[in-house]
């Protein structure tokens, strides 16, 4: 039975390794899949999967006005596609997750979604917020912060260096912009911005 997949975590926690581990078990034993990723993030070039640990793989992209379940249908059309995979969930629309859900249940396809959970000022992505309400399973992606705790926040750091409280939602960036934290130095790293 189809379902959809929600996994979640902070920065750096390997949620694009776990995806492209899956998709190459998948590929391993002859069953086609579909890699998608947001188009705005082009950190490791245009339509492309990246890990930290140098793998990769080429995905289409989406943007806000993607239909993902038609684009879904059309590779459905193509042939079998045994598994779809989401990079960077936290970006998808409200309305694209339902595409989604809709995919799942209609097309009958799996769904597995990765993505951050929240932002830097600890607030849910619309992406993340409309897949935590209608995923039919949550997996956590676990990291460590520098304290050894379990890490489930992110602060973003200014170009001097500083922890920032303000700012766009969305603002693409790596290690020399966001280090994931437990909650409680996540706190600090708050209070210690608005001084």
């Amino acid at each position: 039975m189809a379902k959809l997949y929600f996994h979640y975590s902070t920065m750096n926690a390997g949620k694009s390794t776990a995806l492209l581990q899956a998709d190459y078990n998948y590929r391993e034993r002859g069953m086609d899949t579909l890699r998608l990723t947001a188009r705005l993030d082009r950190r490791a070039g245009m339509g492309k999967i990246a890990s930290r640990i140098g793998i990769s793989e080429p995905a289409q992209t989406f943007a806000d006005d993607t239909d993902l379940f038609e684009m879904i249908a059309a590779r459905q059309s193509e042939g079998p596609c045994a598994c779809v995979f989401v990079d960077e969930a936290q970006f998808l629309t409200e309305a694209q997750v339902w595409q989604l859900a809709q995919a799942v249940d209609d097309l009958g396809v799996p769904i597995m979604c990765y993505g951050l959970r929240v932002d830097f000022r600890g607030k849910l992505f619309p992406g993340s917020a409309a897949l935590l309400a209608l995923a039919d399973e949550m997996r956590e992606v676990r990291t460590i912060c520098h304290c050894g705790k379990k890490a489930t926040m992110v602060v973003r750091h200014g170009p001097d260096g500083r922890p920032l409280r303000d700012g766009a939602q969305v603002q693409i960036g790596g290690n020399e912009t966001y280090v994931s934290l437990c909650r409680r130095h996540w706190r600090k790293a708050m209070e210690d911005a608005a001084q």
